[in-house]
């Protein structure tokens, strides 16, 4: 694979803390076990995830203070090279607490650093002088305060400069102002698409009619929309195809998007079809909730829900 076909950008990264505790009480001092401390934040968990399936990516994310020199360790550690954008507000962190008498989990995720807007200028000039360019470009997660809502947009305009497939997973006003631009997948969720439309998005037939619209009226090429425990849906201009989720054990559902984006970008570099790329990424999006806390997915168990999605011949 040539070096550098999948980057990953995160503008709004963050260290992900997770531990165990028995019972949340309050006023109480809780002791918490298998405390756990990993680089968090959409693109970085694509990296991850893409790294877990043995395929390699560039993850460009920012990084600030002491939190930032630590991502950098923990993105480091996980092989995964990188280009960090400094910036000098903290990087934020999150917390997820699983109480493993009633196996709730409660996640507690920090506001947003508030950034300057020529961060957005770094990044672009920083992919303009990469050697080579990527032809997958990755985006997942929010945009801090402070930069412009529309960089989401810019980075799809640029993809399309390099002709490199660009794939978003965003919400609120940064995707509304990216599907102006042509964006090779987008996975939005039900209510993320309903927002998009402004269509009913309350049964699998008004999810599909929503979906065919936004690729129709917008520069959107794919558009795979995340149904949770109901499976996901894929659209293209031409075609659509729906995929119920499997039944798995589900112990947490944090870093299950980001995996499902890993996968499809995974089997997209592997020239897989559409339906390929659907069913690989509902697999280890699936696979990433049988696992506690921020952990991703296990391999193993990704190949063994994909060869059950795959349809019967």
């Amino acid at each position: 694979m040539p070096e550098r076909q999948i980057v990953t950008i995160t503008m709004n990264p963050a260290i992900d803390k997770s531990a165990l505790v028995d019972r949340i009480i309050p006023e109480a001092k809780l002791h918490c076990t298998s405390i756990k401390n990993e680089a968090g934040g959409g693109g970085i968990n694509v990296s991850k995830a893409l790294q877990k399936l043995g395929m390699g990516s560039f993850a460009v994310f920012s990084a600030g203070g002491h939190n930032g020199n630590l991502l950098k360790d923990l993105v480091r550690k996980e092989g995964i090279p990188f280009e960090a954008l400094a910036v000098e507000p903290e990087t934020r962190e999150n917390f997820v607490i699983l109480e493993t008498s009633t196996n709730d989990q409660y996640r507690f995720n920090m506001e947003a650093m508030n950034l300057t807007d020529d961060l957005s200028e770094q990044c672009l000039d920083m992919l303009n002088s990469m050697t080579p360019k990527p032809s997958i470009l990755v985006a997942s997660g929010s945009l801090p305060g402070g930069i412009t809502p529309n960089f989401y947009a810019q980075l799809a305009k640029w993809a399309g400069t390099i002709n490199a497939k660009f794939i978003l997973d965003t919400s609120g006003t940064p995707l509304q102002l990216a599907v102006n631009e042509r964006i090779y997948l987008l996975k939005p969720n039900v209510s993320e698409l309903g927002q998009l439309t402004g269509m009913e998005t309350n049964s699998t037939e008004s999810i599909l009619a929503a979906a065919q619209h936004l690729v129709s009226s917008t520069a959107v090429q794919r558009v795979v929309v995340s149904m949770g425990a109901e499976g996901a849906l894929l659209v293209t201009p031409d075609a659509h195809e729906y995929v119920a989720a499997p039944s798995v054990k589900k112990l947490s559902t944090v870093g299950a998007g980001d995996s499902m984006v890993a996968g499809m970008a995974y089997m997209l570099a592997q020239q897989g079809t559409p339906a390929e790329m659907l069913r690989f990424g509902i697999a280890c999006g699936s696979a990433a909730t049988m696992n506690t806390g921020t952990e991703l997915f296990h391999t193993a168990d990704v190949h063994k829900i994909y060869e059950q999605l795959k349809p019967v011949l």
